[in-house]
C-alpha cells in the first residue's frame, strides 16, 4: 500500500505542476463549467466530440493539486473514447474514489487508479470528481453549472 500511496503523491504532484491538455479547444462543440464551492476549485472543460466519439477535449482554471492532475488524467484517459465508454469510466472512477470495498484494477484503470487513496480522505473527493461530473455535462450538452454542493 506505501507503494500505491508514493505512486500517488508523484503522479499528482506531476499532472499539477504540468497539466495535460491544459488549455481552451477552440472548435470545441460542447462546454461546461465546474465549481467546488469547497475549496474554491473552478474548472472548464471545453469538449469535440464527433459521432459520438471525443475527439478532443481541454480543460482550464484553477484548483487544488487534486483537483488539476485529476482533470489531466481525466483528459488523458477519455480522449478518443466513446460517450458510452466515457459513462462507465465515469462510473467506475465514482466508485474507485467513493467505495472502500471496490478493489482495483491497475491495469483497466492506468494511472487513474491512484486516486483510490483519495477515498482516505472524504473531503477530497470533490476535488478529485469535480473535473468528471464537468465533463459528463459537456458531454450531454447541458447548460448548468457544476457545482460538488
Amino acid at each position: 500500500m506505501s507503494e500505491l500511496r508514493d505512486l500517488y503523491q508523484e503522479v499528482i504532484l506531476d499532472h499539477n505542476r504540468s497539466p495535460r491538455n491544459f488549455g481552451h479547444l477552440d472548435d470545441a462543440n460542447r462546454r461546461a463549467d465546474g465549481h467546488n464551492p469547497l475549496c474554491g476549485d473552478r474548472l472548464d472543460v471545453t469538449v469535440k466530440v464527433v459521432e459520438g466519439v471525443v475527439t478532443d477535449l481541454r480543460f482550464k482554471g484553477s484548483g487544488c493539486a487534486i483537483s488539476k492532475a485529476s482533470a489531466s488524467l481525466m483528459t488523458e484517459a477519455v480522449k478518443g473514447k466513446t460517450i458510452d465508454e466515457f459513462n462507465e469510466l465515469f462510473d467506475y472512477f465514482h466508485r474507485l474514489v467513493t467505495d472502500e470495498t471496490l478493489s482495483v484494477d491497475e491495469r483497466a484503470l492506468g494511472k487513474l487508479a491512484v486516486f483510490s487513496g483519495v477515498r482516505d480522505y472524504p473531503a477530497r473527493v470533490k476535488c478529485a470528481i469535480l473535473a468528471w461530473h464537468t465533463l459528463k455535462s459537456a458531454v450531454s450538452d447541458s447548460q448548468e453549472v457544476v457545482s460538488t454542493e
